[in-house]
């Protein structure tokens, strides 16, 4: 967990002796002090080029907000950066201006491959993993935790497809939430997903404290974006497109809300309408801040003050200190200037005449030369 620190001169006893006491009593009934992020792409083959990137890139938003690899388990159901039919190896982008790797150098995939099945995504939520499974393939969330659990890949009503083989239905992935609950493994749950019919996934949640997004509604279909002629495949789906653009917008100290999450896809861009449940959540998501689930990060404040943890917060008396030291508060450091990049235009490829056209050329030099010449000088061709 990153942490801001912030360093000022001492006040005096008397104006910080109540405000003091309510700060403390607040920080230890505060039901969140970790987050967790669990990011699936379910969906294998190069045609699946945009779902990857989709889980890619909000596995590098999170970590940017401050969510460490420790903490996220991220699956993926094929290594796109490594296919055959990748033009640009080791990479994978999401704009197809192709400046912004979402692969990068440092991506840490906990389950790949084959490894990412309905089983194991339902033993790394419940914790029912054998002894001999590395903790970077676990959830160690407990009941402190905010999870933020980021879905994508081909679904329907009520169901969504891993692999092309399998699927994991509402009722299966609501059960699996219960469990958690009752194990006592989140405080809080942000489920997102962007699939066909996403809406369907969460109508038999009835686990308390879950709000959940999606990136379309019943009957509907998630769209892609971003198509690539170079590729020869889609980037990116639209709803996490838009979604991305807004989270570049956000800084681990930002004061964003929920509500501003809801509307950052209408209709009008997405095409398919998006919808989101706040009935299981016990707090208004005008008062959730978006860094409560997408970042990890905490303002602590440096204090000569010595406060006692005992039950009735009784503020011992502190020691004066011979030099009061008072420095500049610490910044963020700027960030990748990602919206500028995804708004820029793609850059003008070299033109190279496709195979056919070199055939055809051939072709047309033969017919040529064999009416002018005849065929029995056709041997000096070959």
């Amino acid at each position: 967990m990153q942490v801001e620190l912030q360093c000022r001169s001492r006040p005096s006893t008397e104006a910080i002796s109540h405000d003091r006491q309510d700060q403390v009593e607040q920080f230890f009934k505060s039901g969140h002090t970790n987050n967790w992020a669990v990011l699936v792409c379910t969906s294998r083959f190069w045609f699946n080029y945009r779902h990857v990137a989709n889980t890619l890139s909000v596995y590098r938003s999170v970590k940017r907000l401050g969510i460490p690899d420790s903490h996220i388990v991220l699956m993926l159901a094929d290594d796109m950066a490594c296919n055959s039919r990748n033009p640009k190896p080791a990479t994978v982008f999401s704009h197809k201006n192709m400046e912004l790797n979402v692969y990068g150098d440092d991506v840490e995939v906990d389950y790949r491959s084959y490894e990412v099945t309905v089983e194991n995504f339902l033993r790394v939520l419940t914790g029912r993993i054998p002894p001999s499974t590395p903790r970077s393939k676990r959830l160690l969330s407990d009941d402190k935790s905010n999870i933020l659990m980021y879905m994508t890949g081909h679904g329907g009503n009520g169901f969504l497809k891993f692999q092309d083989s399998e699927e994991i239905t509402n009722v299966e992935l609501a059960d699996a939430f219960e469990q958690m609950w009752q194990k006592r493994r989140y405080n809080e749950l942000l489920f997102i997903i962007d699939t066909c019919q996403g809406a369907s996934m969460y109508e038999r949640f009835y686990s308390p404290n879950i709000m959940a997004l999606a990136s379309s509604q019943v009957g509907e279909d998630s769209l892609s974006h971003q198509p690539d002629l170079g590729i020869g495949v889609h980037l990116m789906d639209r709803y996490t497109f838009y979604v991305l653009e807004f989270l570049e917008e956000i800084h681990p100290a930002s004061q964003t809300n929920m509500n501003d999450l809801f509307q950052v896809c209408p209709k009008s861009l997405c095409v398919s309408t998006p919808g989101h449940r706040t009935d299981l959540f016990q707090r208004d998501p005008q008062n959730v801040l978006i860094t409560d689930f997408f970042g990890s990060v905490r303002k602590v404040e440096i204090t000569t003050e010595t406060i006692s943890l005992d039950p009735n917060l009784v503020i011992l008396e502190s020691r004066t200190p011979k030099d009061e030291i008072t420095t500049e508060a610490l910044k963020y450091a700027e960030q990748l200037p990602v919206a500028q990049i995804i708004h820029q235009k793609p850059k003008q490829k070299d033109w190279h005449p496709p195979g056919g056209f070199i055939l055809g050329l051939w072709a047309l030099i033969i017919m040529v030369f064999f009416k002018t010449y005849g065929i029995k000088h056709m041997k000096h061709i070959f």
